[in-house]
């Protein structure tokens, strides 16, 4: 009874918080994918020219949003909030205590469509298309043009629609001479009617090419100007387990992108992989969770794209990833260089007897199926959990039961 107590009354004060401070330009970012480094992309953006504060990348959306609105100073002046939702009506009571000015939707994906959550794409695109519904007729839409769904979304919006994209028809922004390296990502931003813009980023990964766009449009429109948005796009950095590269156990190059997964996030992970310049490239992938009737389509979408890139190993790991397995070896994946292991212990094992010095290392897998265990596995730690999903949220490392 407490905490709920507690929870409420920090909602009631934030919203009386946000009454009292009508000067802040509130962003919104919704979608089942890269919402979180294209709400620090803006963040960054928004700061160089306004006291920004931002969403904790930590807390879950619920408690995340009052603690964020309590955290804005009388003089902030920009307030960028990540709106994830996974269940009915989680949208309604988001916007309940805040209504952006500005919403962006960064792509659909079937995560969250399971029965326990949104039920289905039907019922994801229903709840986050909330967002641009309540929209006013003097704010802005930003919206992923490349996204079929997100394209047709765009009619729920009073507010006017920008797009960014692949279409240099009918997008307002789009990208050309994409270079990725494990340094970064470099690439010429085209605004129609204006020159290009030459953008360096720390971000690694084709994808994050819609991440600047996004920010960039966001941050355009609020009067940050082009060199500012240059500034603060070339101090962005990978996330922690968002694509972020890391030392590897024995000698290899460890690409860590072990936070989230979904269809969408791992296809644009593995095409990085692909991307980047190296030797051997090993992709070690767990399960997606929380897709539903999709489940079985969704993993084996990524094995017929993996099967297109350039990757010399693929280890699935859990039940599910057989499906990842089987579509990429049908697809003409080498069978020989495809291993299907039911769990963590196994996949360590696999990889002792195939991983080099020097090679590229991606660890993938939804967060419950906590894939970092591998890499305690390689070190030499003593684990002995091998479940294949478990509800707790902190790093096995901090785990009592990893021992157990």
């Amino acid at each position: 009874m407490i905490k709920p107590f507690f929870h409420q009354t920090r909602r009631w004060l934030a919203r009386i918080w946000l009454e009292l401070n009508p000067q802040l330009r509130i962003v919104g970012i919704t979608g089942s994918f890269a919402k979180t480094n294209t709400s620090v992309a803006i963040a960054r953006v928004l700061a160089q020219k306004y006291p920004t504060v931002k969403t904790d990348l930590n807390l879950d959306t619920i408690y995340n949003l009052p603690m964020t609105i309590l955290q804005v100073k009388p003089w902030t002046e920009a307030l960028v909030l990540e709106m994830g939702v996974d269940h009915q009506g989680e949208m309604d009571f988001h916007l309940s205590l805040v209504k952006p000015k500005i919403g962006v939707l960064t792509g659909i994906t079937p995560v969250h469509s399971d029965e326990e959550h949104l039920r289905s794409i039907q019922g994801i695109i229903k709840e986050k298309g909330k967002l641009l519904a309540c929209l006013p007729k003097d704010g802005l839409a930003v919206l992923n043009f490349d996204d079929q769904e997100v394209r047709k979304m765009a009619r729920l919006s009073r507010a006017p629609v920008l797009f960014y994209g692949k279409d240099k028809k009918n997008c307002d922004l789009w990208a050309s001479n994409i270079k990725v390296t494990v340094q970064g990502l470099t690439f010429d931003l085209n605004l129609k009617n204006k020159d290009k813009l030459k953008i360096s980023t720390g971000l690694i990964g084709s994808h994050h090419v819609n991440t600047c766009m996004a920010a960039y449009l966001v941050g355009s429109y609020l009067g940050v100007s082009d060199g500012q948005i240059q500034k603060a796009l070339g101090e962005l950095k990978p996330l922690l387990g968002r694509l972020n590269l890391e030392k590897g156990p024995m000698g290899s190059i460890l690409i860590n992108d072990s936070r989230r997964a979904n269809p969408a996030s791992t296809i644009a992970g593995l095409t990085t992989l692909s991307d980047l310049p190296g030797k051997r490239k090993i992709a070690v992938l767990g399960e997606m969770g929380e897709l539903g009737s999709f489940s079985k389509k969704g993993h084996q979408m990524v094995g017929e794209e993996l099967a297109e890139l350039k990757i010399d190993f693929l280890i699935g790991v859990g039940p599910l990833t057989k499906n990842i397995a089987d579509a990429a070896i049908r697809n003409g994946f080498p069978a020989v260089k495809t291993f299907w292991t039911s769990d963590v212990c196994q996949a360590a094992q696999v990889l002792r007897k195939i991983l080099k010095k020097g090679d590229m290392l991606y660890l993938k897998g939804s967060l419950l199926r906590h894939m970092e265990r591998v890499l305690l596995y390689l070190e030499g730690k003593k684990v002995i959990c091998k479940k294949v999903s478990c509800h707790c949220y902190q790093l096995c490392s901090n785990c009592p039961e990893i021992t157990k």
